[in-house]
């Protein structure tokens, strides 16, 4: 751990003498059990459990216990949503002790949801400063899609090819996922455009490098063409998580930001996934000085919680009262006590330097890592949100799906739990790791690489 860090962070140091330790090969014969007992009646389940299905029993900080005794770093924080580690103890107390006083008073003025958005207006930057809160994540962004309509007085959505916004039916309509589980008909006025992708772009530049204008160009060609003039948001994530980790590059939201500015078009990004120290700022449109007019933050926001929040630029906030915004458990009392510990763990623990800090780390051993392994396309790295490509050829860039499967399932025998994504492995550790944690995660990963390599090459 660097030493700059340690004092705050010890609490969440890793004893790697005693993690991972895999006692009996997983899943093992309680985890086997559990999962045959359990999917007898909870149907519907992720990619990662079919593929491995271990049965959890604890967390602490960084890692996870199953009920073989089987030991794991967490090297997924439960998809993105432990930011802070498992079993925080301030966010742990804050929520037992609203447990114990009061569970929920509808949409009604607390002193903790008083607290938090204040404490929200004081970190979030710009004029971001009108907030609602929900439970999930695509609760959150379809209300962000209700307040763009409402401030703009118009109907039409662009999107991204690939981004993932939740599986409601809004929510679904804003993103290509092609299965028809999701759904075959999108919502009218949802429109697809594809966003700049440095490994596979679509356009360059005569050097090579990724061409940016000619995104925004096909925008308004498309604004233009191929809708009816009644556009109300650009939505997006600023990094695609679903898709693998993918980064924009660096000039895309600038120009992006003053293009909408032009057209008199709203931007609003998903930070369910990216937002709240996830990437070393508090939201990930930081990183290239953009501020959005409306914003969706979840997942890390409560730190396992369900709380998210759907936050609107000072012009606009009015609109909430356009919307019918408020829900059910929106805004109770142990979510909002929820948000406001992790927002203040993320201050007293400088954990947006630190996130930075652990990002550099990796990415100097995920550009070694590829320089040793040639199935090994690409890395992406931006604080603790990482992505490798697996291609069966440099050249051609053609996926290597079987890769990814193997490289999970051995990386997962061998004490890592993760993220699955087909040819794309996904990492996203607790931004509290300590540095020679990552590198043992990124270790077992590396190793599985090389043994799908013989396996499969």
């Amino acid at each position: 751990m660097s030493t700059t860090f340690s004092s705050t962070l010890e609490w969440a140091k890793t004893d790697l003498a005693r993690y991972p330790q895999i006692v009996v090969p997983p899943p093992g014969p309680l985890s086997s059990d559990y999962h045959r007992r359990c999917t007898r009646y909870f149907k519907g389940l992720s990619g990662q459990v079919k593929l491995f299905p271990v049965a959890f029993e604890s967390g602490a900080a960084c890692t996870l216990v199953d009920v073989d005794g089987n030991k794991y770093i967490d090297f997924s924080s439960g998809i993105y949503v432990t930011t802070l580690g498992h079993c925080h103890p301030k966010i742990s107390e804050a929520v037992a002790r609203y447990a114990g006083q009061l569970m929920n008073a509808h949409d009604f003025t607390t002193p903790i949801k008083t607290r938090l958005v204040e404490k929200l207006a004081e970190v979030l930057p710009g004029d971001l400063s009108g907030f609602q809160f929900y439970d999930a994540g695509t609760a959150a962004v379809e209300a962000g899609m209700r307040v763009l309509r409402a401030a703009s007085g118009r109907n039409e959505m662009i999107s991204c090819y690939y981004d993932f916004h939740g599986k409601t039916y809004g929510a679904v309509s804003l993103a290509q996922i092609r299965s028809p589980v999701y759904g075959r008909v999108r919502a009218p006025g949802s429109h697809l455009v594809p966003r700049p992708d440095t490994y596979r772009p679509d356009w360059t530049k005569e050097d090579g490098t990724i061409d940016t204008e000619r995104y925004i160009a096909f925008y308004d060609q498309y604004i233009d063409r191929a809708t009816v003039g009644d556009v109300a948001g650009f939505v997006l994530e600023p990094i695609q998580g679903w898709g693998g980790s993918i980064m924009p590059p660096d000039d895309f939201f600038p120009k992006l930001r003053a293009y909408c500015d032009k057209k008199g078009i709203l931007l609003m990004a998903d930070e369910v996934l990216t937002g709240w120290g996830r990437t070393g700022k508090w939201l990930c449109l930081e990183h290239w000085g953009v501020v959005p007019d409306v914003v969706s933050i979840g997942k890390g926001f409560g730190n396992g919680f369900p709380v998210t929040c759907v936050a609107v630029r000072e012009p606009h906030k009015e609109s909430f009262e356009k919307i019918s915004a408020s829900s059910s458990y929106g805004g109770n009392p142990m979510a909002c006590a929820a948000a406001l510990a992790s927002t203040e763990v993320i201050q007293e623990e400088n954990l947006l330097d630190y996130c930075l800090a652990l990002g550099g780390h990796c990415t100097k051993i995920l550009n070694a890592m590829k320089e040793r392994h040639p199935i090994i396309g690409d890395v992406r790295c931006k604080g603790a949100l990482m992505g490798i490509e697996l291609v069966k050829d440099r050249q051609t860039k053609e996926p290597f799906t079987e890769a990814g499967e193997f490289v999970y399932q051995h990386a997962f025998r061998n004490g890592l739990a993760w993220i699955p994504a087909g040819h794309i492995l996904r990492m996203s550790p607790p931004i509290v790791m300590d540095f020679d944690t990552a590198a043992k995660g990124l270790e077992i990963i590396e190793e599985a690489i090389g043994a799908a390599e013989k396996a499969l090459i």
